[in-house]
């Protein structure tokens, strides 16, 4: 195992980036690379070691890009023979095949509001090593006391909050706040500049206004259909802990999409109307 490629998986999780690794888990005759043998690609192409190089690694490196497309991996057999219909042009004479993983980014979730759900959640989030943060603009509701094991607490006002906290560090922000007009303003300046997934937690008559006063402000119906909410998976959920769960369980699905091919006859479907995605049994 090498040292250099462990330290920097540990690295890309620890800043919540998304990387590819590939390896070579068998080999047969003479191949460049040997058993073992593996390298990271990072989201932007870039790459730390080697499977081998030449045409082969420039093959991986297109076969990584997939991954991160396609949110997963396979392993991956290549002659390196090119005299052989479908081979490499390598003269090696052997074959390899290659496992390409995709690790996805470890989440890190930012929550605005420090309410019960918030609190709940972050009963949660350590047993699964997700990261989170939270801030509120009531100092009572951020403290250490409340949140123990949040990586950071912040007093801020929602307008504010992309000037205190980094967007592109989270994986997730979650709008749980207590007000709805603060909900508006944290909800206005994430849509602006929050690249990733925003779930706002609100009844559908909140919703709706919500909706339309940010259309009133100018953001499209596609800007909007970003926001998942409800939140979470359709469970059942009522209480702040049956919410955090849904939260969850959502997020590991995320991270783990199904398996086309063996998905089931009875699993939901998703459907978008209008700012509003639906989720039916």
């Amino acid at each position: 195992m090498d040292r250099r490629l462990t330290r920097e998986a540990l690295r890309l999780m620890e800043l919540h980036q998304p990387f590819v690794r590939a390896t070579v888990v068998r080999t047969t005759g003479s191949v460049p690379g040997k058993l073992g043998a593996s390298m990271i690609v990072r989201a932007d192409g870039s790459f730390t070691g080697t499977v081998g190089g030449a045409a082969l690694e420039e093959r991986v490196k297109e076969l990584a890009a997939d991954a991160f497309r396609d949110g997963g991996g396979d392993l991956h057999h290549f002659d390196l023979q090119a005299w052989k219909t479908g081979g490499l042009p390598s003269l090696c004479g052997g074959s390899v095949d290659i496992a390409i993983e995709y690790v996805p980014a470890r989440p890190n979730l930012l929550l605005w509001g420090g309410g019960h759900v918030a609190h709940a959640l972050a009963a949660l989030l350590p047993t699964l090593e997700y990261d989170y943060s939270v801030a509120d603009d009531r100092p009572e509701w951020v403290g250490v006391d409340r949140f123990p094991t949040a990586e950071r607490r912040e007093v801020v006002a929602p307008a504010d909050l992309w000037s205190v906290f980094e967007p592109a560090s989270f994986t997730h922000l979650y709008l749980l706040g207590y007000d709805a007009l603060k909900d508006l303003e944290a909800l206005a300046v994430s849509l602006d500049r929050f690249p990733n997934q925003i779930g706002l937690i609100a009844s559908a008559a909140k919703r709706e206004h919500l909706f339309a006063k940010l259309r009133e402000r100018g953001y499209s119906r596609e800007a909007l259909a970003r926001v998942r909410s409800p939140v979470g998976l359709p469970i059942g959920a009522e209480s702040p802990s049956e919410i955090a769960v849904s939260i969850v369980a959502e997020i590991v699905e995320g991270m783990h999409p199904p398996d086309r091919a063996r998905a089931r006859p009875s699993e939901p479907s998703v459907r978008a109307e209008g700012d509003v995605v639906h989720r039916t049994p």
